[in-house]
């Protein structure tokens, strides 16, 4: 800060051009430190959270087979029968309707759901593409 004696007093007059760049860069270099950081955890939290619906679906679908001895047509036959709330929403995509429904192997029922995955294009952050999950 700039100090100016005037009538034996001490004022203040602000800050220098100096002060201010060095304040400037200080705060950019901490932002620049911490950004990535926020990015990551932001893509970490969206991709355990697609893992958590995945496997929320897919017991529901188990539950729904034990129960009925048959699996559902669709999604919304979760819902209907109380399996689940609601479809949840693909965190990746942010769409309950990106979903893909895998029928049940050998075919032994026309359209029925056997396993869900998630349609989001991709890779996570492991390099695991999201179709696989």
């Amino acid at each position: 800060m700039a100090y100016r004696i005037v009538n034996g007093s001490l004022l203040r007059r602000g800050f220098t051009l100096i002060e201010l760049l060095v304040v400037m860069v200080i705060i950019a270099t901490l932002l620049s430190i911490a950004t990535p950081r926020y990015l990551r955890s932001v893509d970490d939290a969206r991709e355990a959270a697609l893992k958590s619906n995945l496997a929320q679906m897919r017991e529901a679908i188990d539950h729904f087979h034990a129960d009925l001895g048959t699996y559902p047509q669709a999604l919304g036959e979760l819902v209907e029968k109380r399996y689940l709330r609601a479809i949840p929403v693909d965190p990746v995509t942010e769409s309950a309707q990106t979903w893909q429904l895998l029928p049940t192997p050998g075919a032994e029922e026309a359209g029925a759901v056997y396993d869900v995955r998630s349609g989001a294009p991709g890779v996570s952050r492991l390099g695991e593409a999201y179709a696989n999950w």
